[in-house]
């Protein structure tokens, strides 16, 4: 008998389900008649479709609050909204980041003196993607491709302060790892030390993944202003002392900066 009772309720679960797929389906596929004829109005794209009318406008009426479309004045047709532009910039960005960065992160190095790199967020870790060599006497090793947790690193520090400390917690997890004696090993010393680097826009390590190993980091932010890589600059303690960091943190940010202004940030 209960068997017979929830069978109904599956079936109109599932149901729901499909219709709602569909749903998305036919939403792209508006999208992309619109994208492929750059204006269209309600009743060829019900032909398109193969669907009535009133299903075009439901769809179309979703788009456009959404801003994925808009109407063009007194013409009854839909065009592309900024949305759409803002989403293609987003990825314009991510991928022309590596590209961008190269000769900012060259520049750094000399200036500073000191190895510099681009690194981006990978879960609860950073990957380097970006290296630029100082030319300081005593270099430290590659760390292009290499990944690092984030909450012992500048650059991992940069990039979670884009993030709510909700977002963090979940992103980290409750237990951190410890490397050194100088690691945070708490949320609670993580969410302070991020506020801190909130506040001041940049982030630095003290010999909290090696001893020995200093880093300063700055975010670096796309064209919505979201946090999408961290510029950093790491050297030797005895080198990179954090007497110092102001003066390189004020550099890297400055870097930072322009990197982000490539990408579309205007602040």
């Amino acid at each position: 008998m209960l068997d017979q009772v929830m069978a109904p309720q599956e079936n109109a679960t599932r149901e729901k389900s499909v219709a709602a797929v569909q749903s998305v389906d036919r939403a792209l596929t508006v999208l992309e008649i619109i994208g492929r004829a750059g204006t269209a109005g309600v009743s060829e794209i019900a032909v398109e479709l193969g669907v009535h009318k009133s299903t075009v406008s439901r769809l179309i009426a979703v788009l456009e609050a959404r801003g994925f479309v808009e109407q063009l004045s007194g013409r009854g047709k839909y065009q592309l909204g900024f949305s759409i532009v803002r989403l293609a910039g987003s990825t314009t960005a991510r991928l022309d980041l590596a590209k961008i960065s190269q000769a900012v992160c060259d520049e750094l190095a000399q200036t500073s003196g000191e190895t510099t790199n681009v690194a981006i967020l990978d879960g609860p870790r950073i990957i380097n993607v970006v290296e630029a060599i100082g030319p300081a006497e005593v270099a430290l090793r590659t760390w292009v491709g290499q990944t690092c947790p984030a909450h012992a690193t500048s650059s991992g520090k940069a990039l979670l302060s884009g993030l709510s400390p909700e977002a963090v917690h979940d992103l980290i997890g409750p237990d951190l790892e410890g490397f050194t004696a100088h690691t945070i090993t708490d949320l609670a010393g993580l969410d302070a030390e991020l506020d801190r680097v909130r506040a001041t826009g940049w982030a630095g390590v003290r010999e909290e993944l090696e001893i020995g190993l200093n880093a300063v980091a700055s975010p670096v932010r796309d064209a919505d202003g979201s946090v999408v890589a961290a510029l950093s600059v790491s050297g030797p303690a005895y080198r990179l002392d954090p007497v110092a960091f102001i003066d390189i943190a004020d550099a890297t940010s400055a870097a930072a900066e322009e990197i982000s202004a490539r990408l579309g940030y205007r602040g």
